[in-house]
């Protein structure tokens, strides 16, 4: 297959031509070892990627007002999200965190390995030559959206003209389906690279690719050994960094980029995600003439001393983001079941809050699993005090292994839906 305008023997001058690429460093074993830690690393990224979506309950987003309403065949809801595990969400976003950020200085060195390749010449040769080298481009620019979008949304700085959930969503699944198809092209000669002791001429530059080895090799600066071990480095400080934002504690204090701060003092010093400043609710606004509205068969208007008046629990529970950071505090409240009964819903039933923050995370909704569970509160104190304005006061939702988005501040009112067999 010769593409027209196009001279297999006559490559553009700088990358494309054979000698620009000088490094001693690469080759097809280097290559190997890194992808096998992505092999085994990116999987747990995915499938804890789409455990968040599922966490989500997309089959609620049309309702919920923060943009989770993805449509189509690829926004997948594989269960009802189990309540009985409270640390569910923290566990599984963490490790999505945590491991994705441990591999990103991994990706970036897979692509600086593999980079001459990327300049083939000529580009295409035939059609499943161009399958492969598509498959390519959607696996590399595929990595680098991901990984750039997540930590820009770990950081929240959304430096981008798109909503990044549902981008990053997408992306995933177009990264997903390249990386299933470059594993069955490529493992086959991963595993033989792995298997000699020493870097030897990779086949590829006898069938039109150019070979990973340098033909005139510069000078080292380091050794190969050096370079792993510098990508080991990196990859464990980024480890390290995710691990101690979810798991909290002591550790937080190795959260080094978590942008919500790392340790404050005293029993409500736990991170805030958004202020009450950020959201535009001030004192007033949560001053004696604030109730809650009920809304079922019936409505229900209720102030803060009524809502004290009624049976009271009392549970530890985290408040796990999707920005990977979680924390466990006590919270005390009205069950959102009795709430539920209250405005005369007695079968299961879902529901959907309201705030006083009128921006993204002023409504949010709870499947019936969440409304049922003994855990789920309209919480109004926190490790024994009444809930700081930063953290909802008066009232805010909490529930056990949901994403900490669906934990409304603020909350002004509640309408349970009845689930219908």
């Amino acid at each position: 297959m010769r593409l027209p305008g196009i001279d297999p023997s006559k490559p553009p001058p700088g990358p494309f031509r054979e000698g620009f690429w000088r490094s001693p460093l690469r080759g097809p074993r280097l290559t190997a070892l890194l992808g096998l830690v992505l092999l085994i690393g990116l999987p747990i990224v995915i499938v804890t990627g789409l455990l968040s979506n599922d966490a989500y309950q997309p089959g609620l987003s049309s309702a919920n007002g923060l943009g989770r309403d993805l449509g189509g065949p690829l926004d997948v809801y594989l269960f009802g999200w189990p309540t009985g595990w409270p640390w569910l969400y923290a566990v599984t976003q963490g490790l999505h965190v945590t491991v994705g950020l441990a591999l990103f200085p991994v990706v970036l060195a897979k692509l600086w390995s593999v980079i001459p390749r990327l300049f083939e010449w000529p580009p295409v040769r035939s059609p499943a030559h161009a399958l492969e080298r598509l498959s390519l481009a959607l696996l590399v620019g595929g990595a680098l959206f991901e990984f750039v979008t997540g930590i820009l949304n770990i950081q929240y700085w959304y430096a981008f003209p798109f909503f990044f959930t549902q981008a990053h969503y997408y992306g995933a699944w177009v990264f997903t389906g390249a990386f299933v198809a470059h594993v069955i092209l490529k493992f086959g000669t991963m595993r033989g690279s792995l298997s000699t002791r020493r870097e030897v001429m990779d086949a590829a530059s006898h069938g039109g690719s150019p070979s990973l080895i340098a033909s005139s090799p510069a000078p080292a600066s380091m050794s190969r050994r050096a370079l792993l071990g510098t990508v080991a480095a990196g990859s464990a400080l980024l480890g390290l960094q995710g691990a101690a934002q979810s798991i909290g504690g002591p550790l937080r204090v190795f959260a080094f980029l978590l942008p919500r701060g790392r340790v404050r003092p005293g029993p409500l010093g736990f991170p805030v995600n958004k202020t009450a400043v950020a959201a535009g609710v001030s004192a007033p606004d949560v001053g004696r003439a604030w109730r809650v509205v009920l809304v079922g068969s019936r409505s229900v208007s209720l102030s803060r001393e009524q809502l004290l008046a009624l049976p009271q629990h009392t549970y530890d529970l985290p408040i796990a983001c999707v920005e990977g950071w979680s924390t466990t505090q006590r919270w005390s409240g009205v069950r959102l079941r009795d709430l539920a009964e209250l405005a005369g819903v007695h079968g299961q039933a879902t529901v959907t809050t309201h705030s006083l923050d009128t921006g993204t995370f002023g409504q949010a909704s709870l499947g019936h699993e969440q409304v049922a569970a003994d855990e789920s509160l309209l919480a109004l104190h926190v490790n024994g005090f009444d809930l700081p304005l930063d953290h909802g006061f008066p009232a805010r939702v909490i529930s056990p292994a949901v994403p900490g988005v669906h934990c409304t501040k603020w909350v002004t009112n509640m309408k349970f839906t009845e689930v219908r067999d």
